[in-house]
């Protein structure tokens, strides 16, 4: 008998449409697998004959083929085991058709018949949503607060296959609870916990207003990393589309395991500069997210950049500019978004101490050369804000300060976001400044601004697409004194944190 069962899998973040097709004939018993099956999906007959088997359930001995249509596409992960353990039960008369006709299943089976978690089970939950389709979503209990998330979504949840075939056998799946899981946590850092360093607060509060990326150059101990670390602090909360794409992107990576549902907060990600180019932007045999799209909507930090791998380095050119990481390999294409916020720390030399007053440096002059050679022009361009960081004097941390609270500075944030949002709506794909066209935004100029761009792109010998960068943070500059118009001020204080090319060498920088 022929038998045909709904599943999905995901390709990137994206969920597709699987048939699980199988066919029970007389012949030499064994399992065949067809349709581009990795060697996860290949061995699930283990998983199910064995699960079925410990559940009670006897099959006859026949040849058992299963297809996974569409046969071209490859197929990979342990989803499968519940939907081919269906569709067999269904081909041997064990379950009736009617009763399956109406669900989509997923779920790992263990030997003991249990089912487990699996990954991307918000991708393919959407998938059903947008579809417009009523189907049930047959999927481990384990997931069920990840499914949760989407109101409309019909759910049944079995804690073993034994439980599931009962209730095919008896009736109708009954539905499952949903539940609201553990949301992350949100940032316990604060702003106010930082001393001094006026000029690098202002510059993460640009960013955090426009979503602008930063380069932070210092000696060690000036506060680089502790700032970085507090810019999740006074951020804007996460959209319900925002929180749903990340909760999404890290579903597919294995990241919620059952123990948290919805991202409330916008992810924060360190990666040791250890880290392999496939870590970072994606990727690997079977493609998988890296750290760029973990910190979609959020903050991407790489402490002590030029310690990086600079091929690694260099693969972050398309995310920074296209916002989202393409993956081509032999059989697929695969794209996840990555739109984030890059913040980056580095010593102005391999010392760390060139430009300091406290210590000498004792690099040569070819060393910081050799050293700030490591990050390229092109990279260096895709960078907003450029700021160089001197450490605070010993005596002056332990002095009483009243510096702003995160929340204060963070209510200035959202309120240009808000602007933002309401100035691009038309736009689907901007959300902020840095995600506009600059060439959009020369209309806001006026005409001391737009004279005093022009001759200091001249001057400091500004590519164009630095120059449209510009342009975007002085618009997130005059957001945040609630200016229409981007005035001659903005622009003057936009341009302050772009180094002109001359800038970039190692022998003008100065401790302030």
């Amino acid at each position: 008998m022929l038998a045909a069962v709904r599943s999905a899998a995901v390709l990137g973040v994206e969920a597709f449409d699987v048939t699980v097709e199988v066919d029970c004939t007389r012949g030499l018993p064994q399992w065949i697998i067809v349709g581009m099956p990795a060697n996860s999906v290949k061995e699930s007959r283990e998983r199910v004959a064995a699960a079925l088997g410990n559940a009670g359930i006897t099959l006859p001995q026949r040849k058992i083929t299963c297809n996974l249509a569409p046969a071209d596409v490859a197929k990979t992960g342990t989803a499968f085991d519940l939907p081919i353990a269906v569709a067999v039960l269904v081909a041997f008369g064990i379950v009736p058709e009617d009763k399956v006709r109406n669900a989509v299943f997923l779920g790992e089976l263990g030997l003991d018949g249990s089912v487990r978690p699996v990954r991307g089970v918000l991708s393919v939950a959407r998938r059903l949503l947008q579809n417009g389709e009523r189907r049930k979503l047959v999927l481990p209990r384990a997931n069920v607060a990840e499914a949760s998330l989407l109101r409309d979504l019909e759910m049944c949840a079995p804690a073993s296959i034994g439980e599931l075939v009962g209730w095919l056998s008896t009736g109708a799946l009954p539905r499952a609870e949903r539940t609201n899981g553990v949301t992350h946590d949100l940032p316990t850092t604060d702003f106010s916990d930082v001393v001094g360093q006026e000029s690098a607060k202002r510059v993460l509060e640009i960013a955090a207003a426009g979503g602008h990326n930063v380069l932070l150059i210092g000696p060690p101990g000036a506060g680089k990393t502790m700032l970085a670390r507090r810019l999740p602090s006074i951020l804007p909360s996460l959209t319900e589309e925002e929180s749903l794409e990340v909760t999404a992107i890290h579903s597919v990576a294995g990241l919620l395991n059952g123990s948290s549902s919805i991202a409330i907060a916008r992810p924060f990600r360190a990666p040791h500069h250890s880290v392999s180019t496939a870590g970072l932007v994606g990727g690997g045999s079977s493609p998988r997210p890296g750290e760029v799209s973990l910190a979609h909507h959020g903050v991407l930090f790489l402490d002590e950049l030029l310690e990086f791998p600079r091929h690694a380095l260099e693969a972050l050119r398309q995310p920074l500019e296209d916002g989202r990481v393409v993956i081509a390999r032999a059989s697929s294409v695969v794209a996840y978004p990555a739109r984030f916020t890059l913040i980056a720390a580095m010593n102005p030399c391999p010392c760390g101490y060139y430009g300091a007053v406290t210590r000498p440096c004792v690099c040569s002059e070819a060393d910081i050369h050799r050293y700030r050679s490591r990050l390229s022009g092109p990279l260096l361009d895709r960078i907003d804000l450029h700021l160089t960081l001197s450490a605070v004097p010993l005596r002056d941390l332990g002095a009483a300060t009243s510096a702003e609270r995160s929340e204060v500075v963070r209510g200035r944030v959202e309120e240009a976001r808000t602007r933002q949002r309401t100035r691009y709506l038309d736009d689907p794909n901007a959300s902020c400044n840095a995600q506009v066209s600059g060439r959009s935004l020369f209309s806001h100029l006026d005409a001391e601004a737009r004279a005093l761009l022009d001759s200091a792109a001249e001057a400091l010998a500004l590519s164009a697409r630095a120059y449209h960068r510009v342009i975007k943070v002085a618009r997130t500059i005059a957001d945040l004194s609630h200016d229409e118009r981007v005035g001659a001020a903005h622009a003057a204080e936009a341009l302050r944190y772009r180094p002109s090319v001359l800038n970039r060498a190692p022998r003008v920088l100065s401790s302030t």
